[in-house]
């Protein structure tokens, strides 16, 4: 596989379970991202930022700082039949906030560091425009210890299908949070 495959850690190439949460959640509840502005934040294969373009969002970008991730995001609305959807590879944790109305985020919580400046942003995108913020998670232990948990309201629940569950030590669902600081 090395030789057909020159990149390590594919990231982008797994479905993750938080970002398979997130979009079922939103094929299942289309008027989540109906009409709105929507950032897929570390979008990996574009599952969610497809979901939302199907559930009728009037505007996707698929962020992901993995320049494959766009790739696949590309070949992923191909062959769901969409027209390919902007992709940004930019990290944009930190810089000044878009007007998005939602912004997804599946499987972000692996490393502290990362989620304490995903906090930091995700309140100042709050803030500037009123963003929703929706969170996909399997329940790992970076994400269950991290303080933000107490600051999230869950909205679904999902069984993983065994395959999943396998590649994924055996996590059984994923759930979808919504993201409520207290401002």
């Amino acid at each position: 596989m090395e030789q057909l495959w020159p990149f390590s850690d594919p990231f982008w190439a797994i479905y993750w379970p938080g970002g398979q949460a997130l979009a079922r959640y939103l094929l299942s509840n289309p008027g989540v991202s109906q009409g709105k502005r929507v950032l897929d934040l570390g979008c990996g294969c574009g599952a969610s930022a497809i979901a939302a373009k199907f559930c009728g969002a009037s505007h996707v970008v698929a962020n992901d700082i993995d320049p494959v991730a766009a790739i696949a995001t590309q070949l992923n609305c191909e062959l769901n039949g969409l027209n390919p959807l902007p992709c940004d590879t930019e990290n944009v944790i930190g810089s000044e906030p878009k007007g998005y109305d939602l912004i997804l985020l599946g499987d972000m919580f692996y490393e502290e560091a990362l989620a304490d400046s995903l906090h930091s942003w995700l309140n100042r995108c709050i803030q500037t425009h009123r963003t929703h913020v929706l969170i996909g998670d399997p329940g790992r232990a970076q994400f269950e210890g991290h303080s933000i948990r107490r600051l999230l309201r869950q909205e679904a629940q999902f069984e993983l299908p065994k395959a999943v569950r396998e590649e994924n030590y055996g996590l059984t669902c994923s759930t979808v949070w919504r993201y409520l600081p207290e401002l």
